[in-house]
């Protein structure tokens, strides 16, 4: 499942992110985007072109095409 699929209010845990492109990674980690961490969703805008995740105490706003490379794991 990629992060994509989630709705507002769901949480997961980020299992992977599927990039070869090493510069997108490595933001990705420096906003703590990361294999292990939990995240909620808190918004989605209209058409779900961007959307904002929470993880610990940090809101990040991720783009259709960066959310759709990271796969989760939801959290019931």
């Amino acid at each position: 499942m990629h992060l994509m699929d989630l709705k507002k209010g769901d949480k997961a845990m980020i299992v992977n992110i599927d990039t070869k492109n090493q510069a997108l990674k490595k933001r990705l980690y420096s906003f703590g985007v990361m294999p292990g961490e939990e995240l909620s969703i808190k918004r989605c805008s209209l058409g779900r072109r961007t959307m904002e995740i929470k993880i610990d105490t940090t809101l990040i706003a991720l783009r259709a095409e960066e959310a759709s490379i990271i796969q989760v794991k939801p959290i019931i």
